[in-house]
């Protein structure tokens, strides 16, 4: 085995992420206090990225309900977390918003096109106006406040609901339902016709990315104290992982993280440098990305590495 063989073997990468996971394991220890709440932006960005990537990405239905699920998540936290041990709480916002995710994937996920997206951006307002109305009618208050929770232990929560993702994400896209995600995506009649359960699939998937980004929105929602519907059902939560998975491109799982973390540093370096220029600047290099980057930072690099082995077989 020659030595670039050795660096693309499989030992050596597993080798290279544990040494990684080890090391974003142990920055409370050693890092300073911003660099651990920037990891914990990161991190969530990422989780949100990758759920909707796991659905979205293989079968090109673009939803827009992940402020619907992170939502619920943020809720489940305000209202019973008080009560009940902090991981049984996650799990339960994550369960809670699988549950929601069968209902929607049921009942929607028979429309295509233009016409699923709007149903689930749709269902975000629906959401939203319905926990404003509940808490301004029955509770008589605009929101309610959440318990507080240390920056590490909610880092090391995220993390971990990080590797379980990237885990179930890997071995999903490496699996016969992962290849029957990609049949749907490129001609979901011929998966039908040939024994693919597609409605079936396409809604397990579907309520499993949401799972993870109802429990991701239940540990953050420690780090707000107080929340609203208006701050648990954020608008914007929709389209973040859209732009953030179409900034790193979507051909491997890879490329949904890298586009999170520089989508997340560059939105926290415009925010701190440029404040009143902030959405003006992030929305030309938006624009910009999507022009000139169709198919993301992997895309970029999966050409860069495909000219290098032509220009190297003209040569030879």
């Amino acid at each position: 085995m020659n030595v670039k063989e050795f660096f693309r073997s499989k030992p050596f990468i597993i080798g290279i992420l544990i040494i990684v996971l080890a090391a974003l394991a142990a920055l409370p220890f050693y890092g300073a206090e911003y660099l651990m709440i920037l990891f914990i932006a990161f991190i969530m960005y990422i989780i949100m990225t990758v759920s909707w990537a796991m659905f979205s990405g293989p079968t090109g239905y673009i939803s827009l309900a992940s402020a619907a699920f992170i939502g619920i998540g943020v809720y489940t936290m305000a209202i019973i977390g008080d009560g009940l041990p902090l991981l049984l709480v996650v799990f339960i916002g994550g369960l809670i918003s699988f549950i929601l995710g069968l209902l929607v994937g049921a009942l929607t996920l028979r429309l295509r096109g233009v016409y699923f997206t709007i149903f689930t951006f749709g269902l975000v307002l629906l959401i939203q106006r319905l926990m404003l109305w509940f808490e301004m009618s029955v509770t008589g208050t605009r929101g309610r406040f959440v318990i507080v929770v240390d920056n590490p232990i909610i880092y090391w929560i995220l993390l971990g609901l990080l590797v379980i993702l990237l885990l179930v994400s890997f071995f999903l896209k490496r699996s016969k339902y992962g290849l029957a995600l990609v049949g749907v995506g490129e001609y979901e009649e011929a998966a039908d016709h040939i024994g693919v359960n597609v409605n079936l699939l396409k809604t397990l998937v579907f309520a499993l990315s949401a799972f993870f980004m109802g429990a991701a929105g239940a540990i953050i929602a420690t780090r707000w104290t107080y929340i609203d519907p208006y701050v648990a059902f954020a608008v914007l939560n929709s389209f973040m992982p859209v732009l953030m998975a179409i900034f790193g491109g979507m051909g491997h799982l890879y490329g949904p993280v890298i586009g999170s973390v520089l989508f997340a540093y560059l939105e926290e370096l415009l925010l701190t440098r440029f404040p009143y220029f902030y959405m003006l600047l992030f929305g030309i290099i938006l624009v910009v990305a999507i022009l000139f980057l169709p198919n993301g930072i992997v895309g970029l690099l999966d050409r860069f590495r495909t000219g290098g082995i032509k220009h190297k077989d003209a040569t030879a």
